[in-house]
């Protein structure tokens, strides 16, 4: 019964995966028949995760990290609960990604105050922020290299709209970059040799860098008092791209001789 919810991606998230996509199905099971639009399971994970920032900022960092949990739940439920019940919506996408990065901004800014460090965690934000986006757009680039384009900014209307314009402001620069910087590495390239580039196993690994993943170490770290170790793994996440990109490069030089 959980297959037709999920999101089909061509890589294994295992935190997500084996952890809270199970527990959103039980959350899609229950609002299902309550007739619940996913925005405003949107609005309520939003709404959960600034509470946790709220709770790290106050030093009360169990009850945050069970929070978070929940917020991580309920992000993953309103995508199933908009496949499971046909409600997939441009409004939906817009308003997940910028919710996604506002908490994030609040989790972090709380984790400034707590740990006294506000440098340390503007520039974990920086990063993770940065991870995610790779991650999104290595997805993005691999489907399409594939034959399965993916538009991250479909055209909008109304308060979708005027999301999509905050989405072109905050998003677009970084997908843009991304996209260029990939496309500097691959010229002159075959078809072959940027197949080799854009690999399963990258986005493998990114693929447990993503948010599911962080809002869990981010818990576990909450859990044991240690908030200021979260702050470093972000910005270990982000130096871990340098071997990664040092690898491709290495894949698609190879497949050149």
């Amino acid at each position: 019964m959980l297959a037709p919810s999920r999101k089909q991606r061509p890589s294994f998230e295992v935190v997500c995966e084996l952890v809270f996509r199970p527990l959103a199905h039980l959350v899609v099971l229950a609002l299902t028949p309550l007739r619940v639009p996913p925005p405003a399971v949107v609005l309520a994970a939003a709404t959960t995760g600034v509470t946790a920032a709220a709770l790290i900022a106050t030093h009360h960092y169990l009850a945050a990290a069970l929070l978070l949990v929940l917020k991580t739940v309920l992000d993953n439920a309103d995508g199933q609960l908009a496949r499971a019940t046909n409600q997939i919506t441009v409004l939906g996408r817009y308003l997940d990604s910028e919710s996604d990065l506002l908490v994030n901004a609040f989790v972090f800014a709380g984790l400034g105050v707590a740990t006294h460090q506000p440098l340390l965690a503007a520039i974990s934000f920086l990063c993770v922020t940065l991870v995610l986006g790779v991650d999104f757009n290595m997805e993005r680039l691999y489907r399409a290299e594939c034959g399965e384009p993916f538009d991250p900014m479909p055209p909008a209307v109304g308060v979708a709209g005027v999301l999509a314009k905050v989405y072109r402001t905050v998003y677009a620069p970084q997908d843009i970059w991304i996209e260029r910087f990939c496309e500097r590495r691959l010229r002159r390239s075959t078809k072959g040799q940027r197949l080799v580039y854009h690999d399963r196993a990258t986005l493998q690994i990114l693929a447990n860098f993503g948010l599911s993943t962080q809002l869990a170490t981010l818990a576990v770290c909450l859990a044991a008092n240690a908030p200021a170790i979260y702050l470093w793994i972000g910005v270990g996440c982000a130096v871990a791209l340098l071997p990664l990109e040092v690898r491709r490069g290495r894949r698609q030089a190879h497949s050149r001789l």
